[in-house]
């Protein structure tokens, strides 16, 4: 899976391991994340999120 990176603080959304402490479980690719859904660092929106090759 692609991960995908907030261009405002540089954090690293992994599908593999979610965001639990926002509701997103393991295992849950970024296209099925809610639209509502923000930055667990800094809030920037989901649309602040690029796909990055690591």
């Amino acid at each position: 899976m692609k991960k995908y990176k907030c261009q405002v603080c540089g954090y690293l959304y992994d599908p593999e391991l979610g965001d639990p402490d926002g509701g997103i479980a393991p295992g849950t690719a970024f296209e099925d994340i809610p639209d509502d859904w923000t930055c667990p660092v800094c809030g920037a929106a989901k649309a602040d999120f690029e796909v990055v090759d690591i």
